[in-house]
């Protein structure tokens, strides 16, 4: 009988309306007791989760439920995160009976297709939090063989798909077409990786054929008549932009399209093969032998080429200049956040605190919640230091590596504790650290020498993310190219996310870059806000390393570039002159030197070549200078730009400042003009040697501050030649 009925006959009884609550605690008590289980849609609509959570503590699994509530100390989110999904676990037991442990991955999806059903509103997405599945992943209740991470369920994430799904997201309506890209692409898929079969396949199914069904309904053939294949290329050529104007109207303009003619290159090329392909194999493929609508004129590949170089070229020149101002913000951005969480971590809620220049308050939160809060005093505008000096570090981190290494941004993602290598010269017993860049665009790995101020900054990644036990965490990473998930790994870059470690992807350290940029005031040559792009800083590193003397074909090992043009190209405001010199001057030389010089070397010889490398030592540090050259600064190490100095002797270097000093007020009270002239220029470069010595220090400074450790202590590899280094 239903309320309402014993409401119209007054018979609802002494209780009245407290009958509501007295059926709903005797449900709860039937749920509790698995005596009723009700269809979990039905009971996320109730009104009641938390009651049934509190009685599935009480009665069915209470060990259980305090194993997940003990993970509240080591999440990154509070409260209002893990007691709904400790909620939502409760409401897969009263539907599917059994303890915590009984819950399976299906499970959990199921209530996340529920919820979606149950609350289609994007206003309720709280309903749709998959946290349940990291609660009791990292509580150790789903079984061994289960998804590490709730992101292998998501569709973020779909994988790989297969030739024919890869066609069919175009909808072509010709069945025998898109048969024969589906065989195309079948053909080429054993020779290229994924991406390139994606690009093939946009190329072919969207550009091409779903463009000419849409202006030709019906097409059936390749062979394209010529007003047809005009047309087509004519559409190509540009594309619709959409913006938005003053008033708020939606305004289309019409721009190049900068991939065209990779486009058409992609379908030469599939007529071409298909032409080859019916050589070999007439009956499959000679029905689809026919003139192919692109002729070579068509691509003006080198116009486009040249286009996107002058473009490039301009993004360096904008970009390089105001490169110091950057690192000296983002730099800045990181301490001040630092400062300003340990300031409110010491400050109890509700006080003021200063900091940098900053007053805020330490925010009362109703529930618990491991992030430090701050609110403005005057507007009462909260933020979260927490994440504010979590985003700093991290654009610190990535800023400093990307321009120190020029490394790629998909192989900055991919750096790993095992990327830290130590190289022990044979005969000094000195180590020289190297970073092992993994294979990526071109399949070849290469080694970088780490330089003392890249080592900090690798010091200061591995002490935030090591674990108490001094190990690094396991993360798996999603390959956005390849579609796959990697194996577990210690990576680098990566950060705490709920109870999980995550990778921090491309996408995030390019969001954390233009994060860093807000309120810099940089500008580009035409006044617009600079952004920075993670390949930027690639281009930057090879135009400073070529302008300050480096061989173009060493950068191109470093860059790790199979091609030197390719290097050339990444190059900017660089001398025409001085590219065509310096390999006229290599084939020069390859031609007079004697062939005896390409013979193995003796041990004599080889010996002589790492002696040359412990004569670099000298007082104030080492010397810079190639193997085989003398000294052409005549041994004055002071006014050599090769010298690197170590900072323990900076009192050496400031007693002979001071000793220049002197001399150069002797020189000028006797009246020697010539002399007071040269020693001023020791002088100067003495002060310049200071200061950078000065710089080292501090940085260093800053660096023991905040507890890292030596290159020493987080290397986890060491590799020493053996007995003969020529030997591999």
């Amino acid at each position: 009988m239903m309320i309402g009925d014993l409401r119209r006959v007054d018979n609802l009884g002494p209780r009245d309306e407290r009958i509501f609550s007295i059926l709903g605690m005797g449900l709860v008590q039937l749920i509790g007791a698995d005596v009723l289980r009700p269809d979990l849609g039905w009971l996320m609509a109730t009104a009641s989760p938390l009651r049934i959570a509190n009685e599935m503590t009480r009665v069915r699994d209470p060990d259980g439920f305090a194993k997940l509530r003990a993970l509240r100390a080591r999440s990154t989110v509070g409260d209002a995160t893990i007691l709904p999904a400790i909620e939502r676990i409760a409401l897969i037991m009263a539907s599917k009976g059994g303890t915590i442990g009984d819950i399976t991955p299906g499970d959990c999806l199921e209530l996340l297709q529920t919820g979606r059903e149950v609350f289609p509103e994007p206003g309720k997405s709280g309903r749709h939090s998959p946290f349940l599945y990291q609660l009791l992943h990292s509580a150790g209740m789903l079984p061994a063989d289960a998804p590490s991470s709730v992101r292998m369920f998501s569709t973020r994430f779909p994988g790989q798909l297969t030739v024919e799904q890869l066609v069919d997201r175009y909808d072509l309506a010709c069945r025998p077409i898109r048969d024969l890209f589906v065989d195309y692409l079948r053909e080429r898929q054993i020779s290229v990786d994924y991406n390139t079969l994606t690009s093939l396949a946009t190329a072919l199914a969207l550009w091409f054929w779903k463009d000419l069904e849409n202006h030709h309904p019906g097409i059936e053939s390749l062979r394209l008549a010529p007003d047809v294949a005009t047309g087509w290329k004519l559409r190509l050529q540009t594309r619709i932009v959409r913006s938005t104007n003053q008033s708020g109207d939606i305004v289309e303009m019409k721009v190049e399209r900068s991939t065209a003619s990779d486009v058409m290159m992609t379908l030469r090329a599939f007529y071409l093969d298909l032409a080859q392909w019916a050589l070999d194999e007439p009956s499959r493929w000679g029905q689809w032998a026919v003139p192919c609508p692109i002729k070579v004129d068509d691509i003006q590949h080198n116009r486009m080429k040249s286009r996107r170089k002058a473009r490039m070229d301009q993004r360096t020149r904008d970009r390089l200049p105001v490169l110091p101002a950057l690192i000296e913000v983002v730099d800045r951005n990181r301490t001040t956040a630092a400062s300003l969480l340990q300031a409110a971590a010491a400050t109890q809620p509700g006080a003021l605190f200063s900091s940098a220049g900053q007053t805020l308050r330490r925010a009362q939160l109703k529930r618990h919640s491991p992030r430090v809060w701050g609110e403005d005093p005057a507007t009462g505008r909260r933020r979260d230091l927490t994440r504010e000096e979590d985003n700093a570090f991290w654009a610190w981190a990535a800023l400093e590596v990307l321009r120190s290494t020029g490394v790629r941004i998909e192989e900055l993602t991919e750096l790993t504790h095992h990327s830290l290598i130590q190289y022990r010269l044979p005969t000094t017993g000195e180590l020289v650290p190297l970073l092992q860049i993994a294979p990526s665009k071109t399949d070849e790995e290469r080694l970088l020498v780490i330089s003392p101020e890249l080592a900090d900054v690798l010091s200061a990644i591995i002490c935030r993310i090591r674990t108490p036990d001094g190990s690094v965490p396991l993360v798996i990473a999603y390959d956005h190219h390849e579609k796959v998930w990697n194996p577990p790994m210690p990576l680098l870059f990566q950060r705490p996310v709920g109870l999980e470690q995550r990778p921090i992807p491309i996408a995030g350290v390019r969001d954390l870059l233009q994060e860093a940029l807000v309120g810099t005031g940089l500008v580009d040559a035409t006044g617009r806000a600079l952004t920075f792009a993670p390949h930027d800083f690639r281009r930057i590193f090879t135009t400073e390393a070529i302008m300050n003397g480096m061989p173009p074909h060493i950068a191109q090992l470093i860059l790790g570039h199979r091609d030197i043009n390719t290097t050339m190209g990444y190059k900017a405001v660089y001398p025409e002159e001085a590219i065509n010199g310096h390999r006229a001057f290599i084939a020069r030389r390859r031609e007079l030197r004697p062939s005896e010089e390409y013979r193995s070397p003796t041990d004599e010889e080889w010996e002589d070549f790492l002696g040359h490398f412990e004569h670099r030592k000298v007082a104030l540090g080492d010397c810079g200078r190639a193997y085989g050259t003398n000294c052409v600064h005549e041994h004055s190490c002071v006014r050599c730009p090769l010298l690197r100095v170590d900072p323990t002797q900076r009192s050496r270097l400031v007693d002979i400042r001071d000793n220049l000093i002197a001399r150069i007020a002797e020189a000028q009270r006797e009246g020697w003009a010539g002399e007071a002239e040269g020693l001023k220029v020791s002088l100067a470069a003495a002060n310049a040697k200071l200061a950078k010595v000065d710089g080292t220090i501090a940085r260093r400074s800053a660096a023991v501050n905040l507890g890292m450790p030596t290159f020493t202590d987080i290397a986890i590899r060491t590799t020493t030649a053996a007995t003969d280094p020529r030997q591999p």
